[in-house]
């Protein structure tokens, strides 16, 4: 009785598997060790007088104040918290950048929130496709010409969207595209989720902002030590109506802000200023020795950031663990579950050909060590390679062809659809979002014609047992009628 009390409770689970041996090289950054906020009961409250309000801040006052010192810290002219997530903050750009029905550039490869938002605003969005590292089967950066030609091209463009880094640590040159963007008199936001550890060292590459981005967007809890759903939104320049991303920031978060969360925050960055430079350079010293560690591997490989035909690559982030699998005989799945069921260690996501590792300054040097010994044990057993035809299909499940689309995504999304097998929906509109998940990029968006090639991607994908959202139980594509 007692287990299956255990084992029926989220709270009682938690409890048992946070004082087990498990660690995780995955999100949050603080890694379940490094912050430090007392019973959180203790400290939840809600707008009383003397604690400010996230939605309305006094001139003075101490949620004012801890935003102006994270605006300090990252050279933002203008910072604000997010308990809600990135996403809120995406909802909120898109909405404060744009007008209803409005011309939208966007990059493809984008998270699902941002199509969400070209949604509920019913925007026109034009693609930017980025180049691809056809080895890996991973998607590379956007080009700065193709971002030119679109502006040219699209007249009324009113904002332009990117995501750099992307899942894999993969970076765009943000300081070219600024400029183009400017030059044209449009805003650029950029999802930088993954990289609010950038500004910390010049390691890592340049943070967005710096390179001149006028909104940006961080998960402030993916890579540094911080409660999950804590984030924030960054703005500066003159192209943006600022009262406009306010308020939106107040209709996407909820109307009762966790104190909890904003004091996570703020803890956080009250760390990074007090100490973040010792904090950055000892945990650089520990990622390159496991960095190093792994160069003797025979099969597995660390991506290191050396990309044959740069496809657009403007840097790498080092703090990214990549580990691929394509010269082995196992595939990114298998690699992932011999780490959780061997060595108690849980990765961040698996792709079919390779493994994903968020590492963060709370990793310790027992915690790297104790990943280059598993891959080193796993390494010598998972030396034969996988027949290159298997390996060049699988490696195409992220694949971003370029679609037509037929009708904005909020008007898709208001028609009535049906279910269609995979071999029958060529040429149909697709009626709902398929993607992996993570990292969350459709496959196929609402109002996109569905092509050959998608089909015979997605029942590949649906086959392989890989998880993917959007289709039904037996592997159906939803359609318009």
């Amino acid at each position: 009785m007692e287990k299956e009390r255990v084992e029926s409770s989220l709270k009682n689970r938690l409890s048992v598997y946070g004082a087990s041996d498990y660690y995780g090289f995955h999100m949050p950054g603080h890694k379940r060790r490094m912050g430090e906020l007392g019973d959180p009961y203790k400290i939840d409250i809600t707008e009383i007088y003397g604690f400010d309000d996230l939605h309305h801040p006094e001139k003075e006052g101490i949620i004012t104040r801890a935003q102006e010192r994270a605006a300090r810290l990252y050279g933002a002219e203008e910072t604000h918290f997010l308990v809600n997530g990135s996403t809120a903050g995406i909802l909120s750009a898109i909405s404060g950048c744009t007008h209803l029905g409005s011309g939208f550039l966007m990059a493809r490869n984008s998270h699902r929130s941002v199509y969400h938002g070209a949604e509920l605003r019913n925007l026109k969005p034009w693609y930017l496709y980025p180049q691809t590292v056809d080895s890996l089967g991973i998607n590379g950066g956007i080009l700065s010409s193709d971002v030119e030609n679109s502006l040219r091209e699209h007249e009324g463009t009113e904002a332009v969207f990117l995501t750099s880094p992307t899942y894999e640590g993969i970076c765009t040159d943000v300081k070219a595209i600024a400029e183009i963007c400017h030059s044209y008199r449009v805003p650029l936001i950029v999802d930088q989720a993954h990289g609010a550890h950038f500004p910390f060292s010049e390691y890592f590459p340049m943070d967005a902002l710096k390179a001149g981005a006028d909104v940006v967007i961080q998960s402030i809890h993916k890579t540094l030590p911080a409660l999950t759903q804590t984030a924030l939104l960054h703005i500066q320049g003159k192209l943006v109506d600022r009262e406009r991303i306010r308020y939106y920031l107040s209709v996407y978060q909820s109307s009762s802000p966790s104190y909890v969360l904003m004091a996570s925050i703020d803890n956080c960055m009250e760390e990074l200023e007090r100490q973040g430079g010792i904090l950055f350079e000892a945990y650089i010293r520990r990622l390159e020795r496991f960095r190093n560690s792994c160069d003797d591997l025979k099969s597995l490989q660390l991506l290191d950031g050396e990309f044959p035909g740069e496809a657009a690559i403007c840097d790498f982030d080092k703090s990214r663990l990549v580990i691929c699998t394509g010269n082995t005989s196992l595939t990114g799945e298998m690699l992932m579950k011999s780490l959780r069921s061997q060595y108690h260690l849980e990765m961040e996501m698996a792709s079919e050909n390779y493994v994903i590792g968020i590492s963060s300054v709370a990793d310790q040097k027992e915690d790297f060590m104790r990943l280059s010994m598993a891959l080193h044990k796993l390494d010598e057993i998972r030396s034969q390679k996988r027949q290159q035809k298997e390996f060049r299909e699988s490696r195409e499940a992220q694949w971003l062809g370029k679609a037509e689309t037929a009708m904005a995504i909020g008007t898709a999304m208001e028609r009535e659809t049906e279910w269609v097998e995979a071999n029958k929906a060529s040429g149909r509109i697709a009626g709902k979002y398929i993607y992996l998940y993570p990292p969350g990029i459709p496959l196929t968006v609402p109002g996109e014609r569905v092509s050959e090639e998608l089909c015979a991607q997605i029942k590949s994908i649906f086959e392989a047992g890989q998880r993917i959202h959007g289709l039904d139980k037996d592997g159906r594509i939803s359609v318009i009628r």
